[in-house]
């Protein structure tokens, strides 16, 4: 029995299909290809688009950069700033805190990489550096013909007695106090009787010396009562006195020193940063100064206020600062438990300061600040 052959009426499918079907592989990578570099190009004109528009270092930090000019504009032109409820003096009187906010200007500058921030922090070191680098270093120098010290001993002192014993120790040959109260004067008398065998009273202040001393005087400061005017400047009696001048008779000559107790700087709520007795005391002290015709002078007290203030111009145009000619540092000297600022000054004019220095705290709320100085 012979078979026939089965022959299939099925024809061998293409490895294509024109009108459809599944693509091969070949052409699966092709168009996934094409569909990624596409991707990949639309991403990287995006990215170009992004840097293109984001800011260049020039351009980034805007708010560092003007917090930077400004707090540099504020220490240059801190003398144009209105004294009006006392601000101007209070910016002066803590103008070299101002230069706490450059770390923290500089740090922002680096975190946002801005180099128009970077170089605008240029102006308030510049000026910073120009008001207050030269306290930085140590300027003093060896020696010295005489040791001059002054302390506010405060009318709360818990011991005046030892408070005298301590300021005997530093061995000063000219010594001031002020804020000497009624009850505390017999008492520093009485330690201070054989160390300095000459001194003189008057009001609130006093001057011990070891060497003797005359012409001694009170000084009109045109001082008040407080700052609500309870009390006229000519009603002030002589033991209400802040302010005294005495002539030390030394082996060079005749030195005229004036001790002084300006009137405080308070805050009120109407006037805000009071400063009208400081200021009529200062102008007043001034006056005397300038009347003073010995050629060397030495001013020493608590002048509530530093030597940057505006309210001493005159004074400081005539005596220069211990503290800024032979000081170590800035010497502030109050509060006592963290001071903040130099109110307690040593201004001289004819002689030369050769160091100064802080003693130790006593029971004031004051420190006690001292200068060497030569003829």
């Amino acid at each position: 029995m012979t078979r026939t052959p089965t022959v299939s009426t099925h024809a061998e499918a293409p490895d294509s299909v024109a009108g459809g079907g599944r693509p091969d592989s070949r052409q699966s990578l092709v168009r996934l290809g094409r569909a990624t570099g596409s991707a990949t190009w639309r991403a990287r004109i995006r990215r170009a688009l992004r840097l293109a528009a984001r800011p260049g270092p020039w351009k980034r930090g805007p708010v560092v950069a003007v917090l930077a000019l400004l707090l540099g504009l504020l220490m240059l032109l801190h003398a144009l700033i209105t004294d009006r409820g006392g601000l101007g003096s209070l910016v002066e009187t803590l103008l070299p805190w101002f230069g706490l906010f450059i770390p923290p200007l500089l740090a922002g500058a680096l975190w946002r990489r801005s180099a128009a921030a970077v170089a605008a922090l240029v102006l308030p070191v510049t000026v910073w550096l120009s008001l207050f680098g030269g306290l930085l270093g140590d300027k003093s120098h060896p020696g010295g013909d005489l040791t001059v010290v002054s302390h506010n001993v405060g009318a709360d002192n818990p011991d005046p007695a030892g408070t005298a014993r301590d300021l005997v120790a530093s061995e000063a040959d000219v010594l001031a106090l002020e804020e000497i109260t009624a009850q505390a004067k017999p008492l520093y008398e009485k330690e201070l009787e054989q160390a300095y065998p000459y001194h003189a009273v008057l009001g609130t202040v006093g001057l011990w010396s070891r060497l003797p001393l005359s012409d001694t005087r009170p000084v009109d400061i045109k001082q008040d009562v407080g700052p609500l005017g309870d009390a006229k400047p000519a009603e002030v009696k002589l033991a209400d006195s802040r302010a005294l001048r005495t002539t030390v008779a030394t082996d060079h000559g005749p030195l005229a020193v004036y001790v002084a107790h300006l009137g405080s700087v308070r805050v009120l709520p109407r006037n805000g940063f009071w400063t009208d007795s400081r200021d009529r005391n200062a102008q007043a002290l001034d006056d005397a100064v300038a009347a003073e015709r010995n050629e060397r002078v030495v001013l020493l007290g608590d002048m509530n206020g530093t030597t940057d203030d505006r309210a001493f111009t005159g004074i400081t145009s005539r005596l220069r600062s211990a503290q800024e000619v032979a000081g170590d540092g800035f010497g502030f000297s109050w509060p006592a438990k963290f001071p903040v600022a130099r109110i307690d000054q040593i201004l001289v004019r004819g002689v030369e300061p050769e160091s100064t220095w802080l003693l130790p705290a006593t029971g004031s709320d004051h420190l006690p600040v001292a200068a060497e100085i030569s003829w």
